[in-house]
């Protein structure tokens, strides 16, 4: 696409243009949004709430890779975006002056089970390939003690535990903040989106303003669903839908070195400065959407069993959130049918922060020339929508 060089904005006009707009501050949308502008770009995000209203603006931050078997396209596009991101963040936080709170912190999986022990010499052998451990150093081992003093505590582990060292951990609040920081006046919050003219490429948005945007990319997690089943006329739930999620942050003595801890469901997460995040529920039917309840005050029980300095933390912080989950459970990107400039990237579940830097390098070259061949096929749009139309109803 042709596009200014000129990236200088008047926000408060009743009109605007720029060669991309993106819809959603969130992780994804703000990776577009820098990396556009570093492509010379002229790009404005628009954000009916605030940064990390959806599901970017938790507190887990765990950052864990797919398990090694069955090796697939989509977990080697993971691999590589893990393998990546501290580069990616250092290049951030020396580019903004702000710190992302992430750490290559690895994983500590407790085996719980008899049969986890075959499993778990299985998957250090596979590791050896895929993880490529004598070039990256990624390594899966089998460990007989607790990797620290009760972390974890020696009865939640008894039949070993694996310490793999590709996993990390990242703040996603200042993760964001920093991201806000370089996507600077580009950003446009409490504001949504309303509608796009295919033909001329306009969007009205929640205030009566029109943007004119020589390309769109519908970055809005899981609102993203609603937003492209009104454009292609397809009912709202076909396409993806929402699930809550709930954590919380402790107040512990923990180093903040520890690797994160991760169990039946539960991820227990150091991060600096004493606090310790603890979650995370996925429910699929909830009532509402924005408090936690009993289900987060039993993981936080459960914490404290699993790592006994957690044991009575006071909790500093509860949250609870809206993830997007595609049709396809992958993250969804491409271009809409139709030769429309407009595209999508949203959908990664549980996945996005680790490989949005990588999402969103993707949702570029979609903008700048129709595809990207980097894409797993269980990434593209079309995926999605094939899935959509054999479902019933």
């Amino acid at each position: 696409m042709t596009h200014r060089s000129d990236n200088s904005y008047t926000v408060a006009s009743p009109q605007l243009s720029c060669d991309l707009l993106v819809v959603g501050a969130g992780v994804v949308g703000l990776w577009i949004a820098r990396l556009a502008k570093q492509a010379g770009l002229k790009v404005l995000v628009l954000e009916k709430q605030q940064v990390g209203a959806g599901a970017s603006g938790g507190l887990l931050g765990a950052l864990m890779p797919h398990m090694p078997e069955r090796w697939n396209p989509k977990k080697q596009f993971q691999f590589e975006a893990l393998a990546c991101l501290g580069d990616a963040v250092r290049e951030l936080e020396d580019e903004t002056g702000l710190t992302c709170g992430y750490r290559r912190c690895g994983r500590l999986l407790p085996l719980v089970k008899p049969h986890h022990a075959g499993l778990a010499a299985e998957r250090s052998l596979k590791t050896e390939t895929v993880w490529r451990t004598s070039e990256t150093g990624f390594s899966w081992q089998i460990l007989d003690t607790p990797y620290g003093s009760g972390w974890p505590d020696v009865a939640a582990m008894p039949h070993g535990l694996v310490h793999e060292t590709l996993a990390a951990r990242i703040s996603p609040r200042r993760y964001l903040a920093a991201l806000r920081a370089a996507v600077g006046q580009a950003l446009i919050e409490g504001e949504g989106f309303e509608s796009l003219d295919a033909q001329t490429g306009t969007v009205q948005t929640s205030t009566g303003r029109t943007i004119t945007a020589g390309h769109t990319v519908i970055a809005a997690g899981f609102e993203s669903f609603d937003i492209l089943a009104a454009m292609l006329s397809l009912p709202a739930p076909k396409l993806g839908t929402a699930v809550k999620g709930q954590a919380a942050l402790l107040k512990a003595d923990v180093d903040g070195d520890l690797p994160l801890v991760f169990v039946d469901g539960l991820y227990v997460v150091p991060h600096e400065e004493g606090t310790v995040a603890v979650g995370s529920t996925s429910e699929m039917q909830f009532e509402d959407a924005q408090h936690t309840d009993g289900q987060l005050e039993a993981l936080v029980e459960r914490a404290g069993e699993l790592c006994p300095s957690l044991k009575n933390a006071p909790v500093v912080e509860r949250w609870a959130g809206l993830r997007p989950k595609a049709i396809g459970r992958d993250p969804m990107i491409g271009a809409l049918p139709g030769g429309a400039d407009l595209s999508v990237a949203t959908g990664g579940f549980k996945i996005t922060f680790g490989i949005a830097h990588k999402m969103a390098a993707c949702a570029l070259e979609v903008v700048s020339r129709g595809g990207c061949d980097a894409l797993p096929e269980s990434f593209r749009i079309e995926t999605h929508l094939r899935k959509a139309a054999s479902e019933p109803g």
